[in-house]
This record gives C-alpha cells, structure tokens and sequence, in this order.
C-alpha cells in the first residue's frame, strides 16, 4: 500500500508539473501573441494618422474645410455672447481653435488660456485693424485633454474692456511629446525670456512627424503635423503666408487661420534638406540633393520655388563651382531621403543658407566646416571667398580665397545655423556672423584629413568633456579679415544644432544631440534652460518667433 501510495503520489506530482510547464508555455505563447497583437496595432494606428496627415496636405482637404466654416458662419449667430469656435478647421495644429464673431462696437481682442497645474498662456489676437468689429483668428495655446478656461477681453479705443468666458476641453495630441517639458534650469524671478513661442523643428520620429511650439514655462502651445521628415525654419511673406517644409518633397504656405493655401510638390528632380530663405521676390531659394545623379552626389545642390507657381529651377552646383575640391574628395556619407543607402558621394553638406540683400549669399559647409560667401547667387554665381581652416582645402584653387583670421581663436568644427547681421553701426563692408559651432572635426569624404590642426577640436563622436560653442564674428570684407568677437561654451552636439540672438539680448542655443536648448545672456550665463525626449536621435533646430503679424498682434 505504501509503494501504491508513492507511487500514485509520483504520478500526481508528474502530472502538476506537466500542467504548470504547459501553462507558463501557453502564457509565453499568450505574451509574444499580445506582443505582436500591440505592435501590428501600433502600427495600424501609425499607417492611419499618416494617412490622416497626408490627406489634411490635400488642397480638396483645405477647400473643404473651407466650405464647412463658411456654412457653419452662416448658420452661426457668431456674437460676442455667442461666438462660432471651431477645433482645428484645418487640421493643421491639433489644440487650436478657429473663433469668429462680431461685436457692436470697433474692438481689439485679447485672450487668456487658463488650465489647472500649467502657467497661463495670454496673447492679443492678430486682426487687420487694430479695432474692428469683425473677429475671426486662430487661436493657441490650449492644454490637451483638459478643461480649458479662456477668458476673452474685448477693448475699445477709449480703453474701456469687457470680458467673456468660454470652457473646452484640449484635443488630444497626435504624438508623444510633453506637454510640460522638464526645465533643467528655471529663470529667476523677473527674468526677461520674451514672449515668443520655442517652435521645435525636426525632433525626427520613426511614426508621425511634427513641429512643436512652446512657451517660455515648457508648455506646449501648439503640435503641427508635417508628411515626414522635419520643418527647418518658418518663413513670412509680404502676403501673410508663412512658409515650411512639411517634408523632403513639400513647401507649404499656412495663412493666419491654418489653411494651407499653398501646396508645392518640387517635383522628380530635387529634394530639398536643412534650410532656405525668401528672396527679394518672395521665391524659395532652398539647399538641395538632385536626384538620379551617376555620380550620387548629395546635399550640395541650390534651386529655386517659383512661391507663385510652384515652377523649381536650379540656381547653383557646388560641385561644378568647386570641381577639383569634390574631385579630390572619397565616395562616402549617407542621404536623408534614403538613409540605408551607401556610398552617397556627401562631399560638402551645406546645412545653411543666408540670403544678403545686394544678392550675394552665405553658406555653412559642414563636411568642410567653411562658411562660404558667394555672389549674385540668383543670377551669376561666383565664389566670393571663405572663412575657416584653410588647410582643408590645400591644393586647390579655392584655397587662396580665405579671409584672414586676426586674433587668436579657434575656427570651427560643422557648424551650424550660421546667421548673418547687418549693424548700421558699422562701417559698409562689415557685418556680423554668428552660429552654433559644433567643433566636431570629422569628414567622411576626407578620412586622412588631421582635424586637430584646429586647437581645441574635439574628434570624439560621443564625449563627456567636449564642448561645443557659440561665435560671433566681425567680417570685414574691405580688409578681408574675420574677428571672434563673442564666444562661450554650450553643451556638446557634434551634428546638427542651433544658435539665435534674440531681442531681449540673449542667445537661444539648442544643443540637438542633448535634446537641450535654452537661453543664454550674452556673457554665456545660462538663464534658462528645458530638456525634450528625443524621438530618435536629436532635435534638428529650435528657434523663438513672436508671430507678431501673423497669429498675434
């Protein structure tokens, strides 16, 4: 009986334990199948919202929502105490809000965003006339997800204000980004930031894109969805139009409601990539790649948007003003619009475009950290000269066209975001200059090029020590020379990254590679300061508009 007894014990214990090991296979089984249930849903909702996107950058899209607005304006009582509020008409900035509505009397509108736990967000409305009796804007700044109270004060010429309140809820973002961004470093009380909004350009994800607007407290204002790739810099006509790149194939012009009224494909021969200007005729000059080169050669190209019929030409190939430098160069780099590509001949990487009003232009070069000035850009290009370590281009033609350094400082690494600044103060011929220097020394087209050759040039793709900079330069072309007259450190971003001057006098640096930006003065004391999750790798730029003329007064 004892053995029966063991033995059926035996039996028992064999069958727990097939039965346990049957079920923690089955829960495996179970997880990996939710895994792969929620990532072919992930990517269900991602083809969706792309698709949603691509469909809002459709001119049938905009006109439509034209149509509705129009119908619902007519059918709306639109007065001050009952005004027609509509979200985001035009699919075009996910918390917005459309408002119309008329009032007796000639008045100007301001309006305040209060939402518990985030600073308020209180701007004047934009509107033709000052005072007028018919309102119609776009109206920022609402938290998603929320109860939103805003409070509109309606004021006449005389001064006198009266008040409405209107409750909504924040729609619902359309991406992953903080709503309060941590602030690394807060600014003192009283500390003047400005008033304009952070639009965060190019934080790259592998799902949806955007452009993000924040105000000086972190807070997100606004979430602007764009095809793929990133916007580089906002651009504002004579027409109230502001222009961007909604991805490598498209320029688009938003009015001051959210319309997209212009929608330009740049057809099979160019994309676009890193920066363009509006020139003296309200044209697109942008930096280019051509496609279906032999010779797959990218990033070094300059053409032109005709922003009247969307007609792109070209207006400049480095590669055949600087023949004998690309030819000594090795076939190596990658391309933006395919990044699994090898062998792209990226031999210049022009990352910035400055345009000067006599015609001429300005460029930064990374792959040769030279900043190249070039005249009659439009009409008859011709090198000017360049400014930075000459020896990189040492026996070449080119190389006697550097200005001279006088002072002792450093010359850049891939620098970015090279801004120029004409100063009445100054003698004619000189100017300012000013950037993000990376001082990162690298060239994959020029692998035995030694970088340290520039003192302080750090090599090291990922460094704790390293620092890169902010410049200023003072060029003087009638003497042909280039003088540092302001620099300070910023957190290291061997790619990418950017440097603004504001008009409260201080400096807006984003160290892309961080997912850092912030303000500086102008002795480099740091005043404030917000870090944002990176998508992927980096935040390509971040500059401060004030959008006066366009949503604001």
């Amino acid at each position: 009986m004892k053995l029966l007894s063991l033995l059926s014990a035996h039996s028992h214990a064999k069958r727990w334990l097939a039965a346990a090991l049957a079920l923690i296979v089955a829960a495996g089984v179970c997880l990996a199948s939710y895994g792969n249930v929620d990532a072919a849903i992930r990517q269900n909702r991602i083809e969706r919202l792309n698709a949603r996107i691509e469909n809002i950058y459709t001119s049938e899209y905009q006109n439509a929502a034209d149509e509705k607005l129009a119908q619902e304006k007519s059918t709306s009582a639109a007065t001050e105490d009952d005004m027609l509020i509509v979200e985001n008409p035009y699919g075009t900035n996910t918390t917005s809000l459309y408002v119309y509505f008329t009032t007796d009397d000639a008045v100007s509108v301001s309006y305040t965003v209060h939402a518990d736990g985030y600073a308020d967000f209180t701007r004047t409305a934009y509107q033709r006339s000052k005072y007028a009796k018919t309102h119609e804007f776009q109206l920022l700044g609402l938290i998603p997800d929320v109860k939103n109270t805003i409070t509109f004060t309606l004021t006449n010429s005389d001064g006198d204000s009266r008040t409405k309140t209107v409750e909504r809820k924040g729609a619902s973002l359309l991406g992953n980004e903080e709503t309060q961004l941590e602030q690394t470093v807060s600014a003192k009380s009283g500390q003047n930031l400005g008033d304009g909004l952070y639009a965060i350009l190019g934080n790259d994800s592998d799902e949806q894109d955007f452009m993000f607007y924040y105000d000086t407290n972190g807070v997100l204002r606004g979430e602007i969805p764009v095809l793929y790739y990133r916007s580089h810099r906002l651009l504002f006509d004579k027409n109230g139009l502001m222009w961007f790149s909604a991805s490598t194939k498209h320029m688009v012009g938003m009015n001051r409601l959210g319309k997209l009224e212009k929608i330009y494909d740049l057809g099979s021969r160019y994309i676009l990539h890193h920066d363009y200007a509006l020139d003296s005729n309200g044209d697109i000059v942008m930096l280019a790649t051509e496609l279906n080169r032999d010779d797959h050669a990218v990033q070094d190209q300059v053409a032109k948007l005709d922003t009247s019929t969307g007609k792109v030409t070209k207006v400049l190939d480095f590669g055949e003003m600087f023949a004998d430098y690309k030819a000594s160069t090795t076939h190596a780099g990658t391309d933006e619009s395919d990044m699994s590509a090898k062998g792209r001949w990226d031999w210049l990487h022009v990352n910035t475009i400055q345009l000067l009003d006599d015609g001429s232009a300005l460029f930064s070069a990374r792959e040769t950290s030279t900043i190249i000035k070039v005249n009659d850009l439009e009409s008859n290009p011709t090198l000017d000269y360049m400014i930075g370590e000459r020896s990189v281009w040492k026996g070449t033609k080119e190389a006697s066209s550097f200005l001279t350094k006088v002072g002792d400082f450093s010359d850049t690494g891939g620098q970015h975001s090279i801004t120029y600044v004409a100063d009445d103060s100054l003698p004619d011929g000189q100017y300012y200059l000013y950037m993000f220097d990376n001082n990162y020394g690298t060239s994959l087209t020029r692998p035995d090029f030694d970088w340290s050759v520039i003192d302080g040039i750090s090599t090291e793709f990922s460094s704790d020590t390293a620092n890169s900079q902010y410049r200023k330069y003072l060029v003087d072309e009638n003497a042909g020379t280039y003088t540092e007259v302001s620099s300070f450190d910023v957190p290291y971003s061997p790619y990418v990254s950017s440097a603004q001057e504001l008009d409260n006098g201080n400096i807006l640096i984003d160290s892309g590679m961080k997912g850092l930006f912030g303000q500086y003065s102008s002795d480099g004391t740091l005043l404030a300061q917000y870090k944002m999750t990176l998508s992927s790798s980096y935040i390509y730029r971040v500059y401060s508009y004030d959008f006066s003329g366009f949503y604001f007064a």
